[in-house]
């Protein structure tokens, strides 16, 4: 395990790559010819630096300057203000308080499940099953539910009123809960939710965001690290959200983890049926090479940088600094090595094929390209390829206040998902239990998928509410911006556990414009019904 790190780079590279190298440019949209890539390349550099430097010469920049510092180009961004909640949400959240009141924690996982039928996805380990479905479907979501808080399963089975030991719900997790049944349940019923959704007031969504949270864990645990930067041990979760708030991928990783090597997997293996365009990182979520395979795999990276202020722009040839007299303080001494990259073009290609195609992991090839001492010419001319993205795009970033703030939006709604891990994972001081890897990514994986279904319901309940022109004509364009269907005002997430399956949420589903239909009732059992009934 993890002995790929040390084996020879030419095996990560797709083998087919020469029989095939139509079928492979076509994959990911690249030309074929470097000149081509490469002059397209260059437009799109001096677009942004003239962008960039005519917003500076007519000031419409929405705060930014540059300064001096230490006698050097400094780049200023002023902060933009706290934005308050738009009045007509918190008005819309206390209605749907209102007409449901307060829902267990328990019965939002059980509705999320009666209307995607998730629990399906979970198929056994053993030979055969002789459990019937509803006694499987009970089961299975006093495990998650167990699993998902980190209350456990003794828990669970001691202060629940429902009729199950604490060794039935043992033998339910051994056979039927593991990673694989795990993740094909989150991509159901996150692909429900998407289907779900009204665009008209969630939108297409193409953007994502990605953040990484610290969860403690036991220290013999061989993945449990001391992190540095929020000091003690532990792992880390990096949560790939959409920009309403629907999380379609997680990833268990050390604290010594690539974050861009996340950023990149969770892009490429998420599954679900969303088409990421856009990626919002933090400064820790983006390098110089990760700009480069975001280009090369047709997504935009785009980090809130915190080192923006002293970024270097590269130039795209020498001699032309007469076009951009504004910039000349940020602007590097180096020009772009543009026949490194034409040279090392096709090996680019090849290493972004393996990427996609996962014969690479973003982890071991990033590590290659971070370590010290003499580089290869293909991991230099990735480096090239990525000053020219970067500087593309810090180009745009600081002529376009509207992407500020879109970047910054996008980043607090993977924040506001970290929160609620703090009030859904409470169970154990929210530290991530078991001796091995899989008990911690099963924990983390019942997480999302108990989070998942928070957002599921939630969808519904605002969709029903706003589904009334009284309540639809109240929201202004700052309400739209800010609708989320994250927030747990209305739920109880601690008490008794009590599970009763034949209760279910009064929705309208034609009122909420979903599209995914429920599962049907519980059937009554055939010897309790006259024969012909039961065959009607």
């Amino acid at each position: 395990m993890g002995a790929n790190r040390w084996r020879n780079p030419e095996d990560d590279l797709p083998q087919d790559f020469e029989d095939n190298r139509d079928v492979h440019y076509d994959a990911i949209q690249k030309p074929q010819d470097p000149a081509k890539f490469i002059a397209e390349l260059q437009r799109t550099h001096r677009e942004a630096l003239d962008r960039f430097e005519a917003a500076l010469a007519n000031d419409i920049t929405g705060g930014v300057a540059i300064v001096k510092k230490n006698g050097e180009g400094w780049i200023k961004v002023s902060p933009r203000p706290k934005q308050e909640e738009p009045s007509s949400l918190v008005a819309v959240k206390a209605e749907i308080e209102r007409r449901w009141g307060t829902i267990d924690l328990l019965d939002i996982l059980k509705y999320a499940e009666f209307d995607t039928d998730f629990i399906a996805e979970f198929t056994t380990v053993a030979t055969r099953e002789n459990l019937s479905r509803e006694v499987l479907r009970r089961r299975l979501l006093l495990v998650l539910f167990g699993l998902g808080t980190n209350m456990g399963i003794k828990r669970v089975a001691v202060t629940g009123k429902h009729g199950e030991s604490e060794a039935t719900l043992r033998r339910v997790r051994h056979l039927f809960v593991n990673r694989a049944n795990m993740r094909a349940a989150l991509v159901k019923l996150v692909n429900a939710t998407f289907a779900a959704r009204d665009e008209m007031w969630w939108g297409t969504g193409t953007a994502c965001a990605s953040d990484s949270r610290k969860f403690g864990a036991w220290s013999s645990n061989f993945m449990t690290e001391w992190h540095q930067r929020y000091r003690g041990p532990g792992v880390m979760i990096y949560w790939h959200v959409e920009r309403k708030s629907v999380c379609i991928y997680s990833q268990l990783k050390s604290c010594s983890a690539s974050e861009v090597a996340s950023m990149i997997e969770g892009v490429l293996r998420h599954c679900t049926d969303m088409e990421v365009d856009r990626q919002y990182t933090d400064t820790h979520g983006a390098s110089i090479v990760g700009f480069a395979f975001a280009h090369m795999l047709d997504f935009k990276l785009m980090p809130r940088l915190k080192n923006i202020g002293r970024a270097r722009l590269y130039r795209p040839a020498a001699g032309e600094d007469k076009n951009w007299p504004h910039l000349a303080p940020v602007l590097s001494t180096r020009t772009i090595d543009w026949d490194l990259i034409a040279q090392q073009y096709d090996q680019i290609v090849k290493y972004t094929t393996a990427l996609r195609l996962g014969t690479a992991e973003a982890e071991q090839v990033l590590r290659r390209f971070t370590k010290g001492g003499p580089k290869h010419p293909t991991y230099q001319a990735i480096e090239e390829l990525g000053r020219v993205v970067r500087t593309a795009f810090i180009c745009n970033y600081l002529s376009d206040a509207e992407m500020r703030k879109e970047i910054g939006e996008g980043l607090q709604v993977v924040e506001n998902w970290n929160s609620a891990n703090s009030d859904l994972f409470y169970g154990k001081d929210g530290d991530l239990t078991g001796a091995d890897k899989e008990s911690q990514e099963v924990s983390m994986l019942a997480l999302h998928l108990l989070q998942s279904s928070l957002v599921h319901v939630n969808t519904l309940l605002v969709q029903q509410v706003l589904a009334d022109p009284k309540w639809a004509d109240t929201l202004t364009e700052a309400d739209r911006r800010g609708l989320s269907p994250l927030f747990w005002t209305h739920v109880n997430p601690y008490g008794r556990f009590e599970l009763d399956m034949n209760s279910r949420l009064d929705l309208d589903l034609a009122a909420t414009g979903a599209t995914v239909p429920g599962p049907r009732a519980p059937q009554v059992e055939a010897a309790a019904v006259p024969a012909r009934e039961a065959v009607s």
